[in-house]
């Protein structure tokens, strides 16, 4: 297989590393790496595209208004479930153990794994080609993910809040992260001064952070 999603690769190794569960190479020998290189190139890419689609599709927005929007886009449920519509879960590469687990139904893994594809296009052919995946599978769907994910950004309102008041940042803490691979759940401090304002946990760290944001404005009755 050397096409996915209407895109061929020419290094068709990209392609396996991409699809490649880190479960794998502890019981296939045919498989070196894990897609989690290619994601954390990937990651990159998308907020890169993603961010530059949104500056000059919404010249009149402010930035705060175009992190908020990028934030639903680039969100573990969107990728995830852009991951399903190219049906990228069947052709992943688990351990006999995470298949039996269902990991293709993760959507924790499944988004991971569309930032993975789009790493591995950017390095098979740049930029372009990469920009040209997620404007056709992410960003076409975009009023739709607008107008059937209502997120609120708790993390930008809390910093917006804490630097208008007290002229200082949240700070994320990770403390715990438990789970197996396919079903990981993070927890998340968000602190002020190194005193524990907030708490939250979800299947993604980013998810944590909305979480423990959400906290800690509660606490301050701020919403």
């Amino acid at each position: 297989m050397k096409t996915i999603a209407n895109y061929t690769f020419k290094n068709q190794n990209l392609l396996t590393t991409a699809l490649t569960h880190r479960s794998a190479l502890n019981e296939k020998n045919d498989y070196k790496e894990s897609y989690e290189r290619l994601e954390f190139l990937g990651d990159a890419v998308l907020e890169l595209v993603v961010s530059s689609y949104l500056f000059k599709t919404y010249p009149k927005i402010k930035e705060g208004e175009l992190t908020h929007l990028r934030s639903n886009i680039v969100q573990t449920k969107t990728l995830a479930a852009t991951s399903k519509k190219l049906k990228l879960g069947s052709l992943l590469i688990f351990s006999s153990g995470e298949t039996k687990a269902n990991g293709n139904q993760n959507i924790s893994i499944l988004a991971d794994c569309f930032e993975s594809i789009v790493g591995a296009i950017y390095i098979d052919k740049g930029y372009k080609y990469a920009e040209k995946f997620i404007k056709n599978h992410l960003l076409t769907n975009l009023k739709n993910i607008l107008k059937n994910i209502q997120i609120t950004d708790y993390k930008s309102q809390l910093q917006e809040l804490w630097q208008l008041k007290l002229k200082i940042a949240p700070i994320y803490k990770l403390i715990k992260t438990s789970g197996p691979d396919h079903q990981k759940t993070f927890t998340v401090n968000v602190l002020l001064k190194n005193k524990i304002m907030g708490k939250g946990a979800g299947m993604s760290k980013q998810e944590a952070q909305q979480i423990a944001a959400k906290d800690a404005l509660e606490k301050n009755k701020i919403i």
